[in-house]
């Protein structure tokens, strides 16, 4: 829309405003793109920059309070939107996109997944002819569905199945997988390569005074606290496992090609030419690290999902007849729990950290800081519309809250850009109240740009927040406190039912210590546990489940008090974020 807008002579600014987040926007549903819409939608709208003098010929057919969000010139059939019409999050995306699609451009709509399937099928034949392929399997619905197109096309002997025990797996996880796997007639090479993970390494590039690129070799990953440093350490580390099953079989590397279950996010994330030469890098995956991009330029990868998204390969997978259980089965990352321990050494504490505290003070009891001026309170109220300040002042006057910084960063997406920075903790005197929270949780990271999530923190309201952290590193000791807690959640999660109302759940382990007497200095020592639920179609964007409606308050609870239990666990805390400002996984 920006771009359009600039080419026929209109202007386009950064406003101090951002909008990251769903929001309210008003339509002209007699505009063509917008028919059969009602006059106010919810959309995900995520930008920094605005429409400033609309083009000549155009017109405004939808705005975000004083904010353009899309114009057309319906003579040329052009149109312009400012939110994303393509995500779950945007109510009737879809409906935009029929209207466009069909009405506007004039399409049939005859492709199906019937086609991409035979599609895939004859891509595989025509690149690996009479090759063999070596197949890493997860036991997720990716790496499972991207096996059973192999298998399709190939003759079975060609496929390789192999399933690598990272140490990072959830408990007997490796073992279900295997099961899972052999009913579907899948037989699979279990390596457990725990031992070369913790201690595996990558090169990482260096640029001198004279910018000749010069690589240094990484920490081992059991002493690696860098997120990204993490997931390229265990890229590579899948790729030289790969390399040694096919040196056990007597094979030779350049006649096996590689094959795995990539989807387009993950492309899009990493910021692969695959997928667009122009994106950011959110998070590297696993499946996309330096040595795999050395081996798709050499023509060794084969990837039949690259072109998929989440919601697309479980479709993929029913017409390739795969039990609804493991379609359906909740994504676990390559890197598995690893990158869900927040690994530190010391607190991640900015110059911005005293005054975003400040202003966190000033929202979490807005109701009394009105009556006091102060410079920030300003801050607040610019970026705020009147109607939320009306809810801040309910909120705050109806409950006693507060709102603090914890010293660990975590990975965000802000208009469509990586963000590695803080976490907001809310504590309350009185049992949580969700829909408040959940505003709160929208509206902070709206004001704070360097605040990605905000989390509840179960318990009494929290008097001194930690400002230093506990050490923590991929030990075997951590991975297992975290193991513990992943599978008390998850059964729990399982046993009310409600596993299938849930996209995901990640579990995660960070390095806080709350409730020590700061006069007695008692050292960091304990750490806490973060549950995050995570509800989404499209595995692009979603939104965190609200105890009472999508999932029985009851039922968190539960596992709060389970995950309290495991020795060392100092609080547990609960993700309200939705994805964008935060992504789905913590790092």
């Amino acid at each position: 829309m920006l771009m359009m807008n600039k080419v026929f002579g209109g202007t386009v600014h950064k406003k101090s405003v951002r909008e990251d987040g769903v929001f309210n926007i008003t339509l002209d549903n007699t505009c063509s793109l917008f028919r059969g819409l009602q006059k106010e939608e919810l959309v995900l709208l995520t930008h920094g920059d605005s429409v400033d003098k609309v083009a000549d010929g155009f017109k405004v057919v939808a705005q975000s309070g004083n904010i353009i969000a899309g114009i057309a010139n319906e003579s040329k059939k052009l149109y312009g939107a400012q939110f994303h019409p393509e995500v779950s999050l945007t109510v009737n995306g879809k409906m935009i996109l029929k209207n466009f699609l069909y009405d506007i451009a004039g399409c049939s709509g005859t492709f199906t997944v019937e086609n991409r399937e035979l599609q895939c099928i004859q891509d595989i034949k025509e690149k690996v002819g009479s090759s063999k392929v070596l197949v890493l399997l997860s036991g997720g619905v990716d790496s499972t569905v991207c096996t059973a197109l192999l298998n399709r096309a190939l003759n079975r002997d060609q496929v390789i199945a192999v399933h690598i025990d990272n140490g990072f797996m959830r408990k007997r996880e490796s073992q279900s997988v295997e099961e899972a796997l052999k009913k579907l007639g899948i037989q699979v090479k279990v390596v457990n390569a725990a031992h070369s993970f913790y201690n595996g390494t990558t090169t990482l590039p260096i640029s001198d005074e004279d910018r000749t690129p010069r690589k240094r070799i990484s920490k081992t990953l059991n002493m690696t606290t860098s997120p990204e440093e993490k997931r390229k350490i265990i890229g590579d580390t899948f790729v030289k496992i790969a390399n040694e099953v096919i040196g056990e079989m007597n094979l030779k590397p350049e006649e096996v090609f590689l094959a795995q279950g990539t989807l387009r996010p993950d492309l899009i994330e990493s910021a692969s030419l695959v997928a667009s030469g122009k994106a950011e890098v959110i998070k590297t995956h696993h499946n996309d690290t330096e040595l795999i991009r050395k081996l798709r330029e050499e023509g060794k990868v084969i990837e039949p999902l690259k072109d998929f998204h989440k919601d697309e390969v479980r479709v993929l997978g029913r017409e390739l007849g795969l039990p609804e259980e493991l379609v359906s089965r909740h994504p676990f990352p390559g890197p598995g729990l690893a990158i869900r321990v927040i690994c530190a050494e010391e607190p991640y504490v900015c110059k911005d950290f005293p005054e975003t505290n400040n202003i966190l003070k000033i929202v979490a009891d807005f109701s009394a800081s009105v009556k006091k001026p102060h410079t920030l309170l300003q801050r607040v109220k610019a970026c705020t519309t009147e109607e939320d300040q009306e809810k801040l002042m309910q909120i705050t006057s109806l409950h006693s809250l507060n709102a603090f910084l914890l010293p660990i960063k975590t990975v965000g997406v802000q208009g469509d850009c990586r963000s590695y920075s803080y976490v907001c903790g809310i504590s309350s005197k009185d049992a949580p109240h969700w829909e408040s929270l959940m505003f709160l949780a929208r509206l902070i990271p709206r004001m704070c740009h360097n605040i990605n999530r905000v989390v509840y923190v179960f318990g009494p309201p929290v008097k001194e927040p930690p400002t230093d952290v506990t050490p923590t590193f991929l030990t075997t000791g951590v991975l297992s406190t975290l193991r513990q807690a992943d599978f008390e959640a998850h059964t729990i999660l399982r046993e009310s039912g409600y596993a299938g109302k849930i996209s995901q759940m990640p579990i995660i382990l960070t390095p806080l210590h709350f409730d020590r007497d700061p006069l007695q200095k008692q050292p960091s020592c304990q750490r806490s546990v973060v549950i995050r639920t995570f509800i989404t179609s499209d595995f692009m964007t979603g939104i965190a489940a609200t105890p009472g409606n999508e999932v029985p308050e009851e039922v968190v609870l539960k596992m709060v008090a389970e995950i309290k239990k495991i020795p060392g666990i100092s609080r547990v805390m609960y993700d309200l974020t939705s994805k964008p400002p935060g992504t789905t996984e913590w790092e």
